[in-house]
């Protein structure tokens, strides 16, 4: 779908984790030894803007390339459910002060984040300003995968990172710098 020409896109449906890190050397290591990719490092800047119901942000990749992501996940500890829509971007600045205007800011998340890949799966390792390190795990589901196969994708490499089921965290990072 193209909205005044930018292309809205209908992302698949992801099982997510994220935990805080305790020894991200190791964690890193891990992962690289896993990657079937080399590594790639990205750094974020990421808007949240008041919605009335999941979460609208803006991710500023460049000063000309931008997604604006919103997306439903429930708030809970281990693998879950998210769904979401990615919107490419072309003139951040101008998107973002529109948005900041109608919908006002919630806060910004800035974030370096290392990308490893693994078969379905996007592992990041982020260094979040005023947070400190975490993991995430985002397994795609591919057509005709249901939620529990991902669940067991992603416990599988829980396990293979070594990330331990008491450094699971709720929520986003926005919802972790606002709990600070």
């Amino acid at each position: 779908m193209a909205i005044d020409g930018t292309l809205l896109e209908f992302m698949p449906v992801n099982i997510e984790i994220k935990a805080k890190v305790r020894d991200f050397d190791s964690v890193r290591e891990r992962a690289e030894s896993i990657s079937e990719a080399p590594v790639e490092t990205i750094i974020q800047s990421d808007t949240f803007f008041n919605s009335s119901r999941g979460r609208l942000k803006m991710r500023v990749l460049a000063p000309d390339r931008a997604q604006l992501i919103f997306y439903e996940r429930p708030d809970q500890n281990g693998p879950k459910r998210s769904e979401y829509h990615i919107c490419q971007i072309d003139n951040p600045g101008v998107m973002l002060d529109l948005l900041s205007m109608a919908l006002g800011v919630r806060g910004v998340v800035r974030k370096t984040r290392y990308l490893y890949k693994v078969d379905q799966t996007r592992i990041h390792l982020d260094t979040v300003s005023g947070l400190g390190q975490f993991v995430e795990l985002e397994v795609v589901l591919g057509e005709g995968q249901n939620d529990d196969q991902g669940r067991l994708v992603a416990e599988a490499l829980m396990a293979k990172l070594e990330i331990n089921p008491e450094d699971l965290v709720e929520g986003a990072y926005m919802d972790l710098l606002e709990s600070e």
